[in-house]
């Protein structure tokens, strides 16, 4: 049964309202950008597994907490999912990286694999996906589905904001994989954008038009 968490977080919501502003510029929309990601990662993360492990402190031996089970991964669909890396990785140093690259075909308007390079062992480990928008969901639901067909069984979706049009396509295709929302939005307007969203992520990111 597929989790759909918003993240109702007090300082993720003062920096996306930072992120939404027009007059931000790139270098303070990556920073935030990555923020944003590293507060989503320590709430898309409760869940995972502990053990107890016997070690030795300063004063005398005790029974600490260590993640067990999977090994993570983090996925950034490219290009506008590379400004969450960095925050994921402030969290959890020892995930690895992969990537996915998809643009969408001008005649058919669906989505096309041109790179996907994975950590060689993903199939074993919790791969977190993440995008900075979840618009129509189109490229997020290839991007799972391309991790699917090369064998990866625990996904989750992280983005910073969606439109209720992209989680249901996420939910409709992907009915096991969670999502994490930053901020839930309005809708999408007749060019695809979300609203009220925040412009294009990518080229706010890398300063590009």
């Amino acid at each position: 049964m597929q989790k759909t968490v918003v993240m109702d977080h007090p300082l993720i919501q003062h920096k996306i309202g930072l992120l939404r502003r027009k007059e931000t510029g790139s270098r303070d929309f990556r920073a935030l950008v990555s923020e944003i990601a590293m507060y989503m990662c320590y709430e898309a993360t409760r869940d995972l597994k502990l053990r107890d492990v016997e070690i030795e402190t300063p004063i005398c031996r005790t029974t600490a907490k260590e993640l067990s089970g999977k090994k993570l991964a983090v996925v950034p669909i490219l290009r506008a999912g590379l400004g969450m890396v960095e925050g994921m990785l402030a969290m959890i140093p020892a995930a690895k990286v992969g990537h996915i690259g998809l643009y969408r075909d001008p005649k058919t308007l669906e989505p096309v694999e041109y790179y996907c390079k994975l950590p060689a062992d993903s199939d074993e480990r919790e791969v977190f996906v993440v995008d900075p928008m979840l618009a129509t969901g189109g490229s997020s639901a290839a991007a799972v589905q391309m991790l699917k067909d090369r064998g990866v069984k625990s996904i989750r979706f992280l983005c910073i904001i969606a439109a209720p049009e992209g989680v249901e396509k996420m939910r409709n295709a992907h009915p096991d994989v969670d999502l994490y929302i930053g901020a839930m939005d309005e809708r999408l307007n007749e060019h695809g954008y979300i609203v009220p969203g925040l412009g294009d992520a990518g080229d706010r990111i890398f300063g590009t038009k």
